[in-house]
This record gives structure tokens, sequence and C-alpha cells, in this order.
């Protein structure tokens, strides 16, 4: 079995949890019940969005990364900051001086995923312009969007752009780059991603429609940024050229992607459960006439991110000052771009996500469960007091099916029975 399958980068610590509800009544999978006092994540419906990170007032919740000790042994090491990066820190701090606090923890290369989003930008709009793509387009930069759609909303799996999203992106890039300045081989190169996001994390060590990412470890920024910040007090701030300026920085707030891909019929949507509800809408058919939708699990986009230290708005509030203090960025050659994508060095295919999720479980047996849970559903209040240990009387529901409950959980009817 491949070791990969059971991979989620949240993680619970029983030992912090009171039980108090909050993370259950918060995940948007219905993925968290409450049973003998203490939470429970049910790994086949976690899609690591990390709401319940986010809402846990005891930090019960939290993220498993990888350790910056475990690329040592590699000949060349890059490492890849996600775009919310450069919102993290105050304005007085060039991006320059983040790059070389960055290298100084043992990095030999910093290559800004914000280059990865300006060339995903051209793809994105030549793609829809050029491709017979199912309408709407949706994007493929939020690792939790898309174990959403793969979970819950497999019939559109083809509606997802073909194109890798940028941190994947970047990290091809970064290595062929990696090869050719240090003359080494690609198993030589540690390609190393400082993520905003649990899913990001997922999304490495068990990534969709790849056998096996460009990304070699993830590690969060709130487990470097003591780090880094010693390391930039370190340095001089001046006011010379930053450098690397890149306009993609723009992809880590909401709207980002779509405003430089020069799309006009897009939407942008932040916030899981909002996600939901514009895919629920997309399954029925009523938003066919949309070019593009720009989904994101988190509030604001990836400032959001619950790995993040700074506030979103913020950081968002950086983000946009960075970006009007950039000059004109020169044009890219768009025809070289989209030759990238022929080559399948950008391209990311969903047929094999769609095979695998069609042979979960046989339609009969699929059909069978729904009618069962169904059956359940009518004996129940229908209060969703989330009293039993689950969110709602339809988890309760399906539970009971699963062999993971009983009736009897249900203390508004344990309760009628008595009297």
């Amino acid at each position: 079995m491949d070791e990969r399958k059971h991979y989620h980068s949240v993680v619970l610590d029983s030992e912090k949890c009171t039980g108090c509800t909050n993370c259950m009544q918060r995940c948007p999978m219905e993925a968290i019940r409450v049973r003998n006092g203490k939470a429970i994540i049910i790994k086949e419906r976690c899609i690591d969005c990390g709401e319940c990170i986010v809402v846990c007032p005891y930090h019960a919740q939290g993220a498993s990364t990888d350790n910056i000790e475990e690329i040592k042994d590699y000949k060349v090491k890059i490492a890849i900051p996600a775009v919310s990066l450069h919102g993290q820190f105050s304005r007085n701090i060039k991006r320059k001086n983040i790059f070389e606090a960055i290298k100084e923890l043992g990095f030999d290369m910093v290559y800004d995923e914000a280059i990865a989003c300006r060339l995903s930008s051209i793809a994105i709009k030549k793609l829809i312009q050029e491709k017979k793509l199912p309408k709407p387009v949706i994007g493929s930069a939020c690792a939790a969007v898309l174990r959403l759609i793969k979970d819950k909303y497999p019939m559109l799996l083809d509606h997802i752009i073909p194109l890798e999203s940028p941190m994947e992106i970047a990290a091809r890039l970064a290595r062929l780059e990696a090869m050719k300045k240090y003359n080494v081989l690609d198993e030589d190169i540690s390609v190393t991603y400082i993520a905003s996001c649990p899913a990001r994390v997922t999304s490495v060590h068990e990534p969709m429609g790849l056998e096996k990412s460009a990304i070699t470890n993830v590690i969060s920024f709130k487990k470097l940024y003591g780090d880094l910040l010693k390391n930039i007090k370190g340095h001089k701030s001046d006011e010379s050229e930053d450098v690397d300026k890149n306009c993609g920085i723009q992809w880590a707030t909401i709207g980002g992607q779509s405003k430089l891909s020069g799309l006009m019929n897009y939407i942008a949507v932040d916030g899981i459960n909002n996600v939901i509800k514009v895919l629920d809408q997309i399954e029925v058919g009523t938003l066919d006439n949309v070019d593009y939708i720009e989904a994101m699990a988190c509030i604001g986009g990836c400032v959001g991110g619950p790995l993040n230290i700074e506030n979103s708005f913020v950081a968002e509030n950086r983000i946009r000052n960075l970006l009007e203090k950039m000059p004109v960025q020169p044009k890219i050659d768009s025809k070289k771009i989209m030759d990238l994508y022929d080559s399948g060095l950008i391209t990311w295919d969903v047929g094999k996500e769609w095979e695998d999720n069609s042979k979960k479980e046989e339609f009969g047996i699929m059909i069978e469960r729904l009618q069962k849970t169904e059956e359940i559903l009518k004996k129940l209040p229908g209060l969703n007091c989330g009293s039993c240990g689950a969110p709602s009387c339809k988890a309760l529901a399906e539970d009971i099916v699963n062999g993971h409950a009983s009736i009897k959980d249900c203390l508004i009817l344990e309760k009628g029975d008595k009297k």
C-alpha cells in the first residue's frame, strides 16, 4: 500500500484538547467528532484546510511539518518562500534582506514563488483563450480546494485548469536552474517550501495527479520566523533597489491571480465555506457563463494561511504597498510559456485523480449507504445540536452506517425514550 495515502499535516494534541466542539462545528468537511471529551479527526474526510487550527482556543490543533535538519545531506539546498511571506514583515525590511536571512538558515539559493505566479498568470489566460476547457475553469493554486473537489465534487475535477500550482512550477524551475548553476544532478538537490498552510504540506507528501512532488520537504513559516527575525537584524537596511521585484506577489491576496492574468469574467472567492457555496452552484450548472473561479480556502487568500504570523489584513496591506512601489514589469513571451506547457514542465494531469476517485467505491454500495443514511436520518430529531459528538444529525447517521456510532448516541432520543 502507498504509504502516502493517509498522510495529513493537521494533527491534534489530545492533552490540550478540552472537547469544546469549536473545531467540530467549524470543520467544512465534518471530519471532526468529539468522543469521551476529546476531539478526533476522521482522516478520510480531512482536507487539511486548517480551519480547526484557526478556531481552536486551546491550540490543540496544529500542523506537522518537516525540519530544516533534513536537508543537510544534499549538495545544493534551495528554499522557496510562499508569496505570502512578503506580507509578514514590516515595511522597512527589504525583500532582499528576507532572502539573505533565509539563505543564512543553511540554503544555497532562494527562488521566489512570485516568479512562478507571474508565469502562471500568463498561462491561465492563454489556456482559457486557446483550449476548450469546461467552464467555469477552476484555479489549481489552493491545495485545500483541490482536495475538497476530489473528495466532495469529483464531477468537477475536469474543470480544474490543467496547470500545476506556482509552488510546484517554482520547484521545477529552481531545480533546472540549480543543476545548471552548480553542475549537479537532480537527486543532489533539495527544495524546501516555506509554507503558510497545512494543505501545502499534504500536497507534497501526498500529491494529486503526480507520482512525486518536485518539493523535497515543507517547513511552516511559524517554525522559521524567530530565526529569520534574528538573521534579518544582522543586516543593515538600505534604500538601494530591491532584489527580484516581481508583481507575482499579488497572488498572496484574493483576486490577485485573476487580476494579474488580465481576466475580466471571473469570481474570486475566499474562505472554505464560501468556496463550498460556489462549488455547489458550479455543480448544478448556474455558473457556466463565468470564465474563471479563483478559489482560496483561507480568508484573504494565502495571507490568511494558519501557518502565517501576521494578521491577514495587515499582510494584505503590506503586499499592496509593495506592489505600488514596483516598476512596470517587462513583458514575458507568452509563446515561451506555452512551449513550457506543451513540454509538460508546468502541466498537471487530473485524469488519474478522476479515475482513482471513481473507483473508491462501487456505485451500488454507495447508493445503499445513502439509503441507509436517509432511513436513520428520519429517526433523528434534526436539531444538529452536536451533543452526540457529531456536527450534525446527518453526520451522526453516516457514522452509524459506517459502524462508528450508535443511534443511542443521540441524547435527545435517549431522553425521550426514558420519558
